[in-house]
């Protein structure tokens, strides 16, 4: 059987493909266009032909995107009532049946081509683009980098702990933007910090590791759905591995500086001692308030005799401390086996999964 007919073909679909993209950009007038969010929340009137996305953060308005509007990430989930036109092949493996029937879209596949009608959370439409400089970097671990950045513009912050932000990276098809978790406390208004892993090949973390003091970095945020009980009967949980410390180290310094009785626990997961942070600062915390309880457990075999601490997975040290049967919320941050596995053992200890917090990576 001969495949040169069907490479013809397939040739002749691209290239009218492509000639339909082109006309339908040069030659195809859609006029203005209005973008009506959650019912006349907010109005926005713009020229037809860009993508919901790109249009969105034209005019300040910045939902989660990572991969820079290319459709690859599935981060940029929009209920789309009316306008979008048809789900288009390109977001179908970001949405489930369930989103489809929903309305969910992918913002940057959407194409205005007349009056649409968005719901997004009113959250979002707090979102600022910040301008920073770099102010401090310290390194963690061999591959663990603690960065500070300083507020210039806006010059301070509001976030909830355990959120995060985008930070805009460049990339040789444009900016992008990848998100990291706020490790700073509530309270520092004025600074933001990250705990940034070097990923190899990674376009944020390599642009992140390379920065030097005084450089100016730009970030949209805070995103994130983590919301910290303000009862401070309720125990708190922190479950974390790698760099899924930020969003720990935010939550539980933030919960000191207002509650300094209240029951907090962190269990943090590493394979060796080379992978320890910050357990010497949280020793110190939990000698100034006795409620606060630190675990770290290794993973690997033990080749370092001094480690005197827990070792294996950190849900089973979850499952070892842990009493049954009291009120608490957790926020887990982590792989998605280790998220799975401590999700398991607090249902076990009667944490019901509504107030299980949890953010995979």
């Amino acid at each position: 059987m001969s495949f040169v007919p069907v490479i013809i073909i397939n040739l002749i679909l691209l290239i009218i493909t492509i000639l339909l993209a082109i006309a339908d950009h040069f030659l195809v007038n859609y006029g203005i266009c209005n973008i009506d969010i959650n019912v006349d929340e907010k109005l926005i009137e713009i020229e037809g032909g860009q993508s919901l996305l790109s249009s969105l953060y034209a005019n300040d308005i910045f939902i989660p995107s990572a991969c820079g509007g290319k459709g690859s990430c599935g981060y940029c989930k929009i209920t789309v009532t009316a306008g979008g036109g048809q789900v288009l092949p390109t977001e179908l493996p970001y949405l489930t049946r369930k989103e489809i029937r929903s309305n969910l879209r992918l913002a940057c596949q959407v194409k205005i081509r007349e009056d649409i009608f968005i719901r997004i959370p009113s959250e979002l439409l707090n979102i600022k683009m910040f301008t920073a400089t770099l102010e401090s970097i310290r390194d963690l671990t061999y591959d663990i980098k603690e960065i500070g950045m300083r507020l210039i513009e806006p010059s301070e912050i509001s976030h909830r702990p355990g959120q995060y932000v985008q930070i805009q990276t460049p990339s040789p098809g444009g900016d992008i933007f990848r998100a990291y978790s706020i490790s700073s406390p509530v309270y520092e208004l004025n600074t933001v910090e990250l705990n940034v892993r070097l990923i190899p090949g990674g376009i944020g973390s390599t642009y992140l590791h390379n920065l030097q003091v005084g450089d100016t970095v730009k970030f949209t945020g805070p995103y994130g759905e983590f919301i910290l009980n303000d009862d401070p009967s309720v125990e708190i949980i922190c479950v974390g591995g790698g760099c899924g410390m930020a969003p720990m180290k935010s939550i539980i310094y933030s919960i000191y500086d207002r509650c300094p009785d209240r029951s907090c626990w962190l269990f943090f997961g590493c394979r060796t001692t080379k992978d320890i942070f910050y357990l010497d600062e949280f020793k110190q915390l939990a000698d100034k308030h006795p409620g606060f309880h630190v675990i770290y457990a290794l993973s690997d075999k033990l080749d370092d005799q001094s480690w005197d601490g827990d070792t294996g997975f950190i849900h089973l040290a979850v499952d070892k401390y842990l009493k049954t049967n009291i009120k608490r919320q957790a926020f887990l941050c982590g792989p998605p086996l280790m998220i799975e596995a401590t999700m398991k053992v607090l249902e076990q200890k009667g944490v019901v999964p509504q107030d299980i917090f949890y953010d995979e990576f």
